[in-house]
């Protein structure tokens, strides 16, 4: 039976929690993942659970913890990292992406690297510009990584149990906002997402007008702005890419074939982004299906504000996902 009212945090601890009890090569490093709990309280109960030698406070060192993890995933034991935010594992990038993403290209499949990287990511309450970055296109960019960026419970508990169990290292983007968001779970050691596919929702009656592609916090944004175009009578389909790497070009190709329209969504800076991705897979897959221009919507091209007025600017808005959509299903853009 699935579990009605359960929150982000706590749908990512029972699948770690799950897939410990499954296998007890799994273990969980990181800070403050122990006796505090965790940061953001994603890991209540693991350490009583299964003791101190699985579930492991590292100092505050992000390169040195990540190197022994990726040490460990080639040995045979399958981690999990657990980084207070993504901004503080631009320190542990070189063992990402030169050690854990190529070693099982470079040493022609003799070596794996099962192992996921986890954390908060995106832009979080007020806490300014070095710590609100989204780091979805950094990662998307590496051959031999996967990326997910689950934006409800059921999906961050389905993809996070399917990054455990894949052979592949895969970069877990959750969002701090949705840490406390609920919703309904399924239980069970079974439950998991297929990485590599996007989910898709509609909203509204008739025919869909518009595909919005989103992922995180911006496919939640997506969602309420669909229910308030539903009551306008524009139909929506709300595509969450979820997987980034791969990335489901199928899924983005049929559904602009069904709607015409196109709004992109992202947290993120335009230059190089995962909108810029979007749109390549449009063009390349189904150009011919478009009847306007795609719209894409991004943060401004600034460092984050602090003030709370200010991040708001930056940032789309679903009153300004609404105000593109209907522009552009009016045919005003």
């Amino acid at each position: 039976m699935p579990v009605p009212n359960q929150t982000y945090r706590d749908a990512i601890r029972d699948a770690m929690s799950e897939e410990m009890r499954r296998d007890a090569n799994v273990l969980l490093m990181g800070e403050e993942v122990a006796d505090y709990q965790g940061s953001y309280k994603c890991s209540v109960g693991m350490v009583q659970e299964f003791g101190h030698e699985r579930v492991i406070d590292t100092p505050i060192a992000e390169c040195g913890f990540t190197g022994i993890a990726v040490g460990a995933a080639m040995a045979g034991l399958k981690p999990i990292v657990e980084y207070m935010t993504w901004n503080f594992a631009m320190l542990a990038t070189d063992h990402i992406i030169n050690s854990a993403a190529k070693t099982h290209y470079m040493s022609g499949g003799k070596v794996s690297c099962p192992i996921v990287f986890r954390g908060l990511n995106g832009v979080a309450a007020h806490v300014a510009a070095q710590h609100s970055q989204d780091y979805a296109s950094w990662y998307m960019n590496i051959p031999g990584l996967k990326v997910v960026a689950p934006s409800d419970p059921a999906d961050a508990k389905g993809l996070l149990k399917a990054a455990i169990r894949d052979t592949a290292p895969v970069v877990v983007l959750e969002h701090e906002v949705l840490y406390g968001h609920t919703g309904e779970v399924p239980e069970g050691d079974d439950y998991t997402l297929e990485i590599g596919k996007a989910r898709v929702d509609a909203f509204g009656d008739g025919e869909p007008q518009v595909s919005v592609f989103a992922y995180s916090m911006m496919a939640v944004k997506a969602r309420e702005a669909a229910k308030q175009l539903a009551s306008q009578g524009i139909a929506c389909e709300v595509v969450d890419l979820r997987s980034l790497r791969p990335l489901d070009k199928d899924a983005i190709a049929a559904s602009v074939a069904r709607t015409h329209r196109a709004v992109v969504l992202e947290e993120t800076w335009a230059p190089a982004g995962v909108g810029a991705e979007v749109m390549a897979t449009i063009s390349d897959t189904c150009w011919d299906e478009l009847d306007a221009p795609v719209v894409r919507m991004s943060q401004a091209d600034v460092p984050l504000p602090y003030a709370p007025n200010l991040e708001v600017l930056c940032v789309p808005q679903v009153e300004d996902i609404v105000r593109e959509t209907v522009a552009l299903v009016g045919g005003e853009r």
